[in-house]
């Protein structure tokens, strides 16, 4: 089933680009991204867009094995390899002939592991532990890091040469905050999946103050801590009928706000102050209002140039854009 990568923002866009351009080459890819930022999912595009889809697409999380355990799992191993080994065992490299093999947290690789894996991108050959027979496989390799690969190959911890047969090019998987305009999208996406699984008939959709929250966060998780937070909010909402006003970022506080209590006294507190403590406040309409002022303020500052401005209030782009839209901001607000 090909997997799709779900946006519309420039950043997701390009990446769309360069798999459709490099799926078909026959070559090893690397894939480099935060956690969360669906590096699998581009592994597995790859594998449906080339011309190796009907053949097998199998992937292994490098760190979840020992050493002794990995060499086994990925090139298999003879009767009496070791204690344990009670019958022969088919490595992925032998599963994934003529498919792809997805290599994930490639960083962890030992000293040998590298050795032999280079042997088989160069060869295509291999033997199993234990074994002294040569074996022969098709494999196409995609692998995935969310660590510093250069760094740890100009330390010497990750070969130099391993490094350059599996970088024939490489894959820049964007993090969520640098994709805004894909939030609300994906937010759907999960709100909507989650909705089917809980077999409820319509998901409401979501309130501003919900949308707002979404582009106020900024998802160090990327789109597995969006997901998560999406499918506890659906699950949470008693009144699934109406739509979702608050979204459950984190999943150890069960208050009607995920803000740690004495932050929001402070925050509170500040505003009031701000506020030259005159009740009654609408918290949520003073906090958009002193941001607005911030950005026209920054917009301005940077002769209307949002690139700038954006980096200069440490957001993204997109985000930026989605709120100048949103408050209806233009040269006329601040000239």
């Amino acid at each position: 089933m090909q997997q799709t990568l779900i946006g519309q923002s420039s950043a997701i866009l390009t990446l769309q680009d360069e798999v459709s351009r490099l799926a078909p080459i026959n070559r090893p890819l690397l894939i480099l991204g935060e956690r969360g930022t669906g590096k699998e999912m581009t592994a597995e595009r790859i594998h449906f867009l080339s011309a190796r889809w009907e053949q097998p697409f199998i992937k292994i999380n490098c760190a979840a094995f020992t050493e002794q355990l990995l060499d086994s799992e990925l090139f298999g191993h003879e009767v009496g390899a070791f204690t344990g080994a009670n019958k022969l065992h088919r490595g992925l490299f032998e599963r994934a002939n003529h498919g792809t093999l997805f290599l994930d947290e490639l960083a962890t690789l030992s000293v040998n592991a590298q050795e032999k894996i280079l042997r088989m991108i160069e060869y295509g050959e291999f033997q199993r532990v234990g074994g002294h027979k040569t074996l022969t496989s098709d494999v196409r390799i995609v692998a995935a890091t969310n660590g510093d690969i250069l760094q740890k190959a100009n330390e010497g911890s990750f070969r130099a040469d391993l490094l350059d047969r599996l970088a024939f090019d490489v894959l820049n998987i964007p993090p969520l905050r640098e994709r805004g305009e894909d939030i609300t999208l994906l937010a759907e996406h999960f709100a909507v999946k989650m909705t089917r699984e809980l077999g409820r008939d319509v998901f409401a959709g979501f309130t501003q103050h919900a949308i707002d929250t979404l582009y106020q966060h900024t998802w160090p998780g990327n789109i597995r801590e969006l997901r998560n937070a999406i499918e506890r909010s659906i699950a949470r909402c008693q009144d699934w009928q109406q739509a979702i006003d608050h979204i459950r970022i984190n999943p150890f506080v069960y208050s009607n706000n995920d803000t740690p209590q004495e932050k929001k006294n402070s925050t509170i507190e500040e505003a009031l102050e701000k506020a030259n403590n005159s009740y009654p406040i609408n918290f949520d309409e003073l906090i958009e209002e002193q941001s607005k002022v911030v950005l026209i303020n920054a917009l301005k500052d940077h002769r209307n140039h949002q690139k700038q401005t954006a980096k200069a209030l440490n957001i993204s782009y997109d985000r930026m854009r989605y709120l100048v839209k949103k408050w209806g901001i233009n040269k006329s607000t601040y000239s």
